[in-house]
C-alpha cells in the first residue's frame, strides 16, 4: 500500500512520524511525509520521500514570529490557539494544493497536528481514507483536561467539556482558511468539525492508560520514534562520555525566541559544575558562553545518547518525555508552551521528574531543587522501572498493524 504522511511543526511534531513511516516502509509500504522543510534530514536520512511544505517553522519560533511571544511567556490557550492558526490559515491552501497533487495515488492519508483539517479535506477529495496520529491525546474524555489547559484537576465531567471547548475553538479559528482551501478543490465548505474518524496516538500507555470511555477507533499504541540502529558517535562525544561519570543533558529542542541569557545563567549556575552535555537546537544559544564543564552537541539520537546520562533537562515536548522515559533516566521540565505542560505533569505524576516551573519563573533555587529530586536513589529507581515497563512496547509496529487493519475493515 501507498501512504502519504502530512504534519507541520517542529522537529518534535516530525520525528515520531518519521518513526511510523520506518516501521511501514520496513513492512513493504511505500510512504510519502510532508512536512515543514526545516523537519525532514532526519527522514531524509532514513530514505524516506520527502516534500517539503510552505512556510518556515524556524522563522515562526524565533524572535518576530508568529509564536515567539508563546516561546517567551507561554500565553493562554487562546493566544496559543490563535498564533498556531495563523500558521495553518496562511498556508492551508498551498498544503491542500500540493498533497492533493504528490497524493494522488495514495492508498491512505495519514496526518497530524495542525494540518489535520487538511488531511481530511484531502482524503475527501481524493476518495481515500484519512486516519489521524497523535502525539498527545486530544480527543475528549473524562480522564483528564485538555493537554493545551493547564493540568488542574477536575470532575470528569468538566475534563470532557474542557476537550469539546478547545476542539470548538480550533474549529472556529482554522475553518474559514480550510473552507477556502476546500474552494480552490472545488468542495463544498465544511460547516461543522470532523469528529468520528480513527487516531491512533503515538504515546505510551504507561504515561497515559487508554481512556476507558474512548471508542475503539481511538487508540493509544505506544510511543513511536527512530531506530538509532548502527549510529556511532564523533570521537570527541565518545571521549567525553568515556572521561567520567554519565552527564547531565540539557535541551530544549526547537524551542526559541526565550530569554536564552537568563535562563542559561540558571541552568549554569544550577548545574554548578558537573559534567553536561548541551544541545543548542533552535535556542540561539552561543556556545563559546558556556563553560568548560559543558560539552556541546548537535542533532544526536535520543534513544542512543539518553541511556548514558544522569538526567534530562528539556521542555517537555512529546517526543523528548518519551524517549527519556523510556531510557529510564530521570527528567526536569521546564515548559514553554501548549501541551508541554501536561507531559510535565505526567512525568511528576509518575514520580521520575519534579513538579515543573515554567521557563519565565524558573529560578537558582528551584532548579536547583529539581536537580537534587532528580539525583535522589529513589528517583532514579522509579526512572529505571519505568523504562523497563516501556520498553516492553512497541508502538510503531502496534501503530503500522492497526493502520492495515482499518484499510482492509474499509474494503
Amino acid at each position: 500500500m501507498q501512504f502519504s504522511v502530512v504534519t507541520y511543526g517542529t522537529e518534535g511534531d516530525t520525528r515520531p512520524l518519521v518513526g511510523l513511516c520506518c516501521g511501514l516502509l520496513d513492512r513493504g509500504h511505500g510512504v510519502q511525509l510532508f512536512a515543514d522543510r526545516s523537519t525532514l534530514s532526519t527522514a531524509q536520512a532514513q530514505g524516506i520521500p520527502t516534500f517539503p511544505l510552505a512556510g518556515d517553522m524556524k522563522a515562526t519560533v524565533g524572535p518576530g514570529g508568529a509564536l515567539a511571544k508563546l516561546m517567551q511567556d507561554g500565553s493562554d490557550v487562546t493566544r496559543m490557539s490563535k498564533a498556531v492558526a495563523q500558521i495553518a490559515n496562511d498556508n492551508t491552501t498551498s498544503w491542500m494544493r500540493d498533497v492533493a497533487e504528490q497524493a494522488h495515488s495514495a492508498d491512505a492519508l495519514l496526518f497530524s497536528g495542525i494540518t489535520s483539517y487538511v488531511g481530511l479535506s484531502v482524503a475527501e477529495h481524493l476518495h481515500i481514507p484519512a486516519i489521524g496520529l497523535g502525539l498527545w491525546p486530544l480527543s475528549p474524555t473524562t480522564a483528564f483536561p485538555s493537554p493545551l489547559l493547564p493540568p488542574w484537576k477536575m470532575p470528569g465531567w468538566l475534563n470532557r467539556l474542557s476537550h469539546q471547548a478547545i476542539n470548538a475553538l480550533l474549529w472556529q479559528l482554522f475553518r474559514k482558511g480550510i473552507n477556502a482551501a476546500r474552494h480552490q478543490l472545488g468542495q463544498a465548505p465544511r460547516k461543522q468539525m470532523w469528529r468520528d474518524y480513527p487516531i491512533l496516538f503515538g504515546i505510551s500507555r504507561y504515561l497515559v492508560p487508554q481512556p476507558a470511555d474512548w471508542p475503539d477507533i481511538w487508540e493509544i499504541c505506544g510511543a513511536w520514534s527512530v531506530e538509532s540502529g548502527s549510529w556511532v558517535p564523533p570521537a570527541p562525544l565518545a571521549e567525553f562520555l568515556s572521561a567520567g561519570e554519565p552527564p547531565v543533558y540539557v535541551g530544549f529542542g526547537s524551542m526559541g525566541g526565550f530569554d536564552k541569557d537568563r535562563l542559561l545563567a540558571t541552568v549554569v549556575k544550577a548545574i554548578n559544575g558537573r559534567r553536561a552535555l548541551f544541545f543548542l537546537g533552535w535556542s540561539g544559544i552561543d556556545p563559546a558562553s558556556l563553560p568548560d564543564n559543558f560539552f556541546v552537541i548537535g542533532s544526536t539520537p535520543h534513544n542512543w545518547l539518553f541511556p548514558r546520562v544522569s538526567m534530562v533537562i528539556h521542555h517537555g515536548g512529546a517526543g523528548t518525555t518519551h524517549t527519556a522515559s523510556r531510557a529510564g533516566v530521570p527528567s526536569i521540565v521546564i515548559p514553554f508552551t501548549g501541551d508541554q505542560f501536561f507531559w510535565a505533569k505526567r512525568l511528576s505524576l509518575a514520580g521520575v521528574a519534579p513538579d515543573y516551573v515554567p521557563h519565565g519563573k524558573i529560578n537558582l533555587h528551584d532548579l536547583s531543587r529539581m536537580i537534587t529530586f532528580a539525583e535522589r536513589s529513589d528517583t532514579v529507581q522509579r526512572a529505571r522501572a519505568l523504562g523497563q515497563a516501556m520498553a516492553t512496547e512497541n508502538g510503531v509496529l502496534y501503530a503500522a498493524e492497526r493502520i492495515e487493519k482499518l484499510l482492509t475493515d474499509s474494503k
